[in-house]
């Protein structure tokens, strides 16, 4: 996917405020050339401009009370990138006796991006979902 980089909040909503449910905020958010990852409240969108001009737009949602795990990747010595990878249930049952369907996404963040803070907020949500799931 490349490095992300982290963009300003209220640059975010000036471009994203319109794809928001009700209630919901941005958080913090990052972009890849045209493309877009934001966090927000409730969920991760991932924003796939397509096209020549970027006109034509797609947006995916992880909902955050899908993630089940979380592993980072932290940079090394070298050339080395940093990376989260975040996996999801897509199935919409969360909790089925025949099991569930689950995908991942990765995220790769320049070395110098300090990703502790995004990964800690990604566990503790993936935690509290492993205890909710699993009561």
């Amino acid at each position: 996917m490349g490095n992300l980089s982290e963009q300003s909040v209220e640059k975010l909503n000036s471009e994203y405020a319109a794809y928001l449910m009700n209630g919901e905020t941005i958080q913090s958010g990052f972009t890849l050339i045209r493309d877009a990852v934001i966090f927000t409240n409730y969920r991760i969108i991932y924003v796939d401009k397509q096209g020549a001009t970027g006109q034509k737009t797609r947006l995916n949602t992880i909902y955050l009370d899908s993630v089940i795990n979380v592993s980072v990747e932290t940079a090394g010595f070298g050339i080395d990138d940093s990376e989260i990878n975040i996996e999801y249930i897509t199935s919409p049952y969360y909790k089925v006796s025949s099991g569930v369907s689950t995908n991942s996404l990765k995220l790769e963040f320049p070395k110098r991006y300090p990703i502790q803070d995004l990964y800690k907020w990604l566990q503790e949500t993936a935690f509290a979902n492993h205890t909710r799931i699993n009561q």
